[in-house]
């Protein structure tokens, strides 16, 4: 029997560590080949590691959160034959902590002789009570227990309710008929629980504060008549064959931005801070910032401007729902060029997205909804759906920003224009 030191791989172009985010393995389990081990989530995407060998698992190599550096021991087996441990610097000996000094032995006092009971004081009458303290002076509390009446069923017409000898005659003189308000029955809550901060929840947080720290931000909001858009797309999904995708708004928006970045150069960018440069894309990489039981991803649809609607719909699930289901690869995740974010039934009239750094913009859609509007000298109702945008003010100026989301506004007003 030998010890092989299973090391964690390298898992990617540019990834010197990952962060331990599930372990599926303990000490003691026996593992085959291409059982899946650990979660390791780098700066693109969370990786399962499989084993590459059987054995008995002897030792994991740290926990949920702890950072691993690629070629860094991870689990240590016990295998057949001789296997890849070499002699190694002995882990240094805990230095041991001195004994505390034991403490004196606590001197026992004399128990005191217990007093003489003192007499019984005579039982007021019987006063049932229903809630807590009633505001009410010592002269009404008198008279309500001289009564045997219960004061917190007697509805009080002072200050803050307080019972006033008006408020007890009058519950007197209906012979207990008032009552008072029932007390509140909801329960004060004072529980708290923990939730450490590992993983992509990580990850998003050290972005969100990368990117608002390091762009200074502006937004620009605006409103879109869809209506014209939302007959065309509800005709193509009746229209639509077996193997195509159900069309919502977004494939329409991602052609629409492919349409428009070639006039706006400035909003297809990439920041390059450390260089002083920005470089402008032709090729059009939308991210799509989506939703998953484990947080945000940001999955890329690659080259948009070369797909048709269909093909930008079928992509984008397909990069989503690799997301959901935690099959997304690296290069689903890598490589975007400009952010759309939508929260779909949820979106509200507006926001002020975040731009996923280094993009130099991002663009939020809100949900469209049946409005009033005047045309053409008539109140009629359409279609309208709100977008925000946030832009990258050192590179884009608001002039620029407003451009581009007017051009935008104008294709998806008359989408015929999208596809000419």
């Amino acid at each position: 029997m030998g010890t092989y030191v299973f090391k964690l791989p390298d898992i990617g172009e540019g990834v010197v560590e990952g962060e331990i985010t599930a372990w599926h393995v303990a000490v003691g389990d026996t593992v085959s080949e291409d059982q899946p081990m650990v979660d390791i989530m780098t700066d693109k995407a969370t990786v399962g590691i499989a084993a590459t060998n059987d054995g008995v698992v002897t030792k994991l190599h740290g926990q949920i959160g702890d950072m691993i550096a690629v070629g860094g021991p991870l689990i240590e087996f016990e295998i057949d034959g001789e296997g890849n441990a070499t002699e190694a610097e002995p882990e240094p000996e805990p230095v041991a902590e001195p004994e505390p000094e034991p403490e004196p032995e606590p001197v026992a006092e004399p128990t005191p002789a217990p007093a003489p009971a003192a007499a019984p004081a005579p039982a007021p009458a019987p006063v049932v009570s229903s809630g807590g303290r009633v505001l009410a002076s010592p002269v009404v509390r008198r008279r309500a227990t001289e009564a045997g009446i219960d004061l917190s069923l007697v509805p009080g017409g002072g200050p803050a309710g307080r019972v006033r000898n008006a408020d007890l005659d009058a519950y007197i003189a209906s012979g207990g008929a008032m009552r008072a308000p029932a007390a509140s029955t909801g329960v004060a809550r004072t529980g708290t629980s923990e939730h450490p901060v590992v993983g992509l929840r990580r990850k998003i947080a050290e972005k969100m504060v990368e990117s608002k720290t390091r762009i200074p931000h502006f937004s620009y909001f605006e409103e879109i008549d869809v209506t014209e858009l939302e007959a065309l797309r509800q005709h193509l999904n009746a229209t639509k064959g077996p193997d195509q995708p159900k069309l919502t708004y977004l494939p329409f928006i991602m052609l629409a931005l492919t349409k428009a970045m070639p006039n706006h150069p400035e909003c297809n960018a990439i920041y390059d801070e450390e260089g002083g440069k920005v470089i402008r894309h032709e090729a059009v990489h939308l991210g799509i910032a989506t939703a998953t039981d484990r947080g945000l991803f940001v999955p890329v649809v690659k080259n948009v401007e070369a797909m048709d609607v269909w093909g930008a719909a079928a992509e984008m699930q397909r990069v989503s729902g690799a997301c959901r289901d935690g099959t997304a690869t690296m290069e689903d995740l890598a490589g975007s060029t400009f952010t759309i974010t939508s929260l779909g039934r949820d979106g509200g009239l507006g926001a002020t997205p975040i731009i996923n750094h280094p993009e130099v913009g991002i663009l939020g859609v809100h949900k469209a909804r049946d409005m009033p509007v005047v045309l053409n000298g008539q109140v009629t109702v359409r279609r309208i759906m709100n977008v925000s945008s946030s832009w990258d003010h050192r590179v884009v100026d608001g002039a620029d920003g407003a451009a581009l989301v007017q051009s935008l506004k104008r294709l998806l007003e008359h989408p015929a224009l999208i596809f000419m």
